[in-house]
């Protein structure tokens, strides 16, 4: 059997300006770019607020996973970029919302910034395609 190697394409894919795939499928993984608060039309989603904007990169997120074939529940690894680590509790509080036991690996690091100067987090992931 041949290896899946295909980029994972969405419709009206807000990445797309900046010449960025949403994600890969590897065989039976996916690696997803970066995601942030970023809407269909390109737009910043909830400029000066945390909880919209990490709202909204989930929401972007399972949009991915779903045009992947997978979902969070099949999220192996998450590496979360934050603007100010005095937002990690809200991070911990997403984890139990977002993800269920066991959870993912997690690196979570602060950044001076992102690749928009109003964006606050970015989060990429790895999930599989199979039952985890």
């Amino acid at each position: 059997m041949t290896d899946i190697i295909k980029p994972i394409a969405l419709e009206n894919d807000p990445l797309a300006p900046y010449f960025i795939a949403p994600g890969w499928q590897v065989g039976n993984l996916l690696f997803l770019s970066g995601q942030a608060s970023i809407g269909a039309d390109g737009s910043i989603v909830g400029i000066g607020d945390f909880d919209a904007q990490l709202a909204r990169t989930f929401a972007n997120i399972e949009k991915v996973l779903a045009a992947g074939g997978s979902d969070l529940s099949k999220v192996v690894k998450v590496t979360i970029y934050l603007t100010d680590m005095d937002n990690f509790p809200k991070i911990v509080e997403a984890r139990q919302r977002y993800f269920t036991a066991p959870y993912p690996a997690d690196t979570t690091v602060e950044v001076r910034s992102l690749a928009l100067p109003e964006l606050m987090v970015e989060i990429d992931v790895i999930a599989t395609t199979s039952a985890s």
